[in-house]
């Protein structure tokens, strides 16, 4: 029997709840782990291996992990990923209560959990399609940012006042809870099942799976405008992960911690806005027409947050560029939910991934000698682009990071400019019909 739409819609939301309590308490123990592992060892070098842990292992894994979630059950991926990561956290807290913890102890359970989300992401993406109509794609991807703002910007900020007031076990208790929570969503709803191409019900193995993992490659590789989508994206995953890096040092080298703290809200406010938007509205019709444009915004607020030293413009700058961001992010899930057949959307989205944390890796390792080594000295007061550069946006400490934050600014519109004269790109909607599955109960 086909998935009836009236049915589709209340399993997503029930779904879509249990994700954001469980990414809440993520988020809270993310910050109480980084918290505690600095305020233990004092080393930024330890601290950093946390962020390694988390995205390294999952990069790994990702090639094989959509073809795994293409011939599983979605929910039976998302459900598994519930059940260890409660696990480690119970082990965790264990280890907490019995005064046992150590840092190594920390790596290992960031590891495996990043490894159990290389198979929850994709799964939970490829599901969406599965469980909204069609129509209603671009507004369950708005709700999916919704969830990720909330957690953006509570998490960190209750987490801070709890590390202090109950400790880090008190805090692994509430995120056992709340993967609890989450998991009694996805054991309570049921999910369509998909009809298996003939290569997907052979025997499972290495090769049959590295073989499902080339399919998805290919399905890309012989549609261009796909080809150029994620060719252009992958602009901007570099691009995000250089922010990522850059964006404290930027604001601390002419603001206290606590104006920080201010811009940090107000930018988290800023995604929080967008996301609610797209999720009432529905997200625009022309897509990629909207994702050019707002790719564009982006670059014009990050020049406008590298362009003085000021928190009147680092706010504007934050707000604006994280505004946009539900926008894009939602409108190209959606064409990519569209145009691809549902059971491939598993492995689509593992390679998404792939490029994703590939391209934030290699942006973590190059902006920190890019900025301390080059730009920096280049616009000291008596630096190489003092004269020139620095007449114009000044110099000094923190006026290198604000120069790369405005080339990256214009990096992110030479990409619009150069996406906008592709007209494969440009009609990837249009040209690419969208995808039939075949969806029962």
């Amino acid at each position: 029997m086909k998935l009836r739409d009236k049915e589709r819609m209340p399993t997503f939301l029930l779904v879509w709840l249990g994700q954001i309590i469980s990414l809440f308490g993520s988020s809270l123990t993310e910050f109480a782990l980084g918290v505690w592992v600095y305020q233990t060892t004092g080393s930024i070098t330890q601290f950093a291996l946390i962020s390694v842990f988390i995205h390294l292992p999952n990069l790994l894994i990702s090639p094989l992990a959509g073809a795994v979630v293409d011939r599983w059950s979605r929910r039976g991926a998302m459900i598994l990923n519930d059940i260890i990561s409660i696990t480690g956290t119970l082990i965790l807290m264990g280890l907490v209560f019995s005064q046992r913890l150590e840092v190594w102890h920390i790596y290992i359970a960031v590891s495996v959990s990043s490894i159990s989300s290389a198979f929850q992401w994709p799964a939970y993406m490829a599901s969406i399609p599965q469980l909204v109509p069609m129509n209603e794609l671009s507004r369950a991807n708005g709700m999916v940012q919704v969830s990720r703002a909330i957690a953006k910007i509570s998490g960190p900020t209750i987490a801070g006042i709890l590390v202090g007031s109950i400790g880090i076990g008190s805090i692994l208790i509430i995120d056992s809870g709340t993967f609890i929570l989450g998991l009694m969503t996805l054991l309570f709803v049921r999910f369509p099942q998909l009809e298996h191409s003939t290569s997907q019900r052979q025997p499972l193995n290495f090769k049959q799976l590295w073989k499902e993992t080339r399919s998805a490659w290919n399905y890309i590789l012989i549609r261009p405008g796909l080809r150029k989508l994620l060719s252009f994206f992958a602009v901007t995953y570099f691009t995000e992960g250089m922010l990522a890096i850059l964006f404290w040092p930027l604001v601390l080298s002419f603001a206290t911690s606590k104006e920080l703290g201010l811009i940090l809200s107000i930018s988290g406010c800023g995604m929080l806005l967008g996301s609610v938007a797209v999720s009432v509205w529905g997200g625009p019709k022309n897509r990629m027409k909207a994702i050019l444009w707002l790719v564009g915004l982006q670059g014009l607020c990050l020049c406008l947050g590298g362009f003085k030293p000021s928190v009147i413009l680092a706010g504007i700058g934050g707000f604006g560029y994280l505004f946009a961001r539900p926008f894009i992010v939602s409108s190209n899930h959606t064409i990519w939910q569209s145009k691809v057949p549902f059971e491939l959307q598993g492995r689509i989205f593992s390679l998404q991934s792939i490029v994703e944390r590939s391209l934030l890796i290699l942006s973590h390792l190059t902006v920190g000698p890019l900025a301390d080594r080059v730009l920096e000295p280049m616009m000291k007061p008596d630096g190489l682009l003092a004269d020139s550069v620095g007449k114009i946006i000044g110099v000094g400490a923190g006026r290198g990071t604000g120069l790369l934050f405005m080339l990256i600014g214009i990096l992110n519109l030479v990409a619009v400019l150069v996406a906008y004269r592709m007209p494969r790109l440009r009609r990837v909607e249009k040209e690419i019909p969208d995808a039939i599955g075949m969806i029962s109960y």
